[in-house]
């Protein structure tokens, strides 16, 4: 049974809370003792429905049970669900006027649109990635596009498990935007997603490719490339608790803060 008692602690509910994301964030925020974690949240008739989240985190029994219902006050829902998912869980916050970190990949145009949307009334963080050192990458890239100039070809590279639905990653994505933005380049005119048959490279464009292998957490590699050089930068993430304790980090600076859109470079100061 849980035994939080500092009245001072965040409260998080976390949906998406049987997944692999999701157990650790709990497992995580309990073994810090600084966190309060309100409400394990996880689809209708989930098979782990009922279960003590806890004891699904591999952290012994804290008594707080699987639920599709948000019934305790939380101050802040962290979620790593589906995109449908994630839409259901953002009306959720609207409801109850409460802040939602966002680590859901894959939404469409149309749903990302309706957290921009949702963003106007209840305070949000949304972003491809929370490990710090990505965050970083992110900030820097564009700059080295920008230094290097247009002489330079750009690829991009991604390696996530077997598991992982959506291709080409966020984070992937989110490089390309940072890396074009320091070029003045529209993406939608320059990505090439794969390579296959006769297809010499053409001037200008950023080359994205995705992997997917076994049990790989997370790998973003840009190789910055001329006929004379090849600047090659990348991060590489060994565990999921390098998003885990991002996405919690991220709670604790939502708790109160006013509706906006958020990035982890705001909840990083950057």
């Amino acid at each position: 049974m849980s035994d939080m008692n500092n009245s001072n602690a965040t409260r998080i509910a976390v949906a998406g809370a049987a997944g692999r994301m999701g157990r650790r964030i709990i497992a995580l925020a309990v073994e810090s003792e600084l966190y309060d974690v309100a409400a394990a949240l996880e689809a209708a008739n989930h098979p782990e429905a009922g279960k003590d989240a806890g004891d699904l985190a591999g952290v012994g029994v804290y008594g707080v049970e699987v639920s599709h219902a948000l019934t305790e006050k939380a101050d802040v829902l962290i979620d790593f669900s589906t995109p449908a998912g994630t839409m259901d869980w953002l009306e959720t916050c609207r409801a109850r006027n409460m802040g939602i970190v966002i680590g859901t990949t894959g939404l469409s145009a149309a749903q990302t649109a309706a957290v921009a949307e949702a963003a106007r009334t209840i305070p949000v963080v949304h972003t491809a990635n929370y490990s710090v050192g990505v965050n970083v990458l992110l900030t820097i890239v564009g700059q080295v596009a920008r230094v290097l100039g247009g002489d330079y070809d750009i690829e991009i590279s991604e390696t996530h498990h077997r598991f992982k639905k959506d291709a080409p990653s966020g984070t992937a994505l989110a490089l390309a935007k940072a890396i074009c933005e320091g070029l003045g380049k529209d993406p939608a005119a320059v990505l090439v997603n794969g390579r296959g048959g006769l297809c010499p490279r053409k001037e200008g464009e950023i080359g994205m490719h995705a992997l997917r292998v076994g049990d790989t957490v997370g790998e973003h590699t840009i190789h910055f490339g001329n006929l004379g050089e090849t600047v090659t930068i990348g991060h590489a993430a060994h565990t999921r608790d390098t998003f885990a304790r991002g996405a919690i980090r991220a709670a604790a600076w939502l708790a109160g803060k006013p509706a906006g859109l958020y990035s982890m470079k705001d909840v990083l100061g950057m």
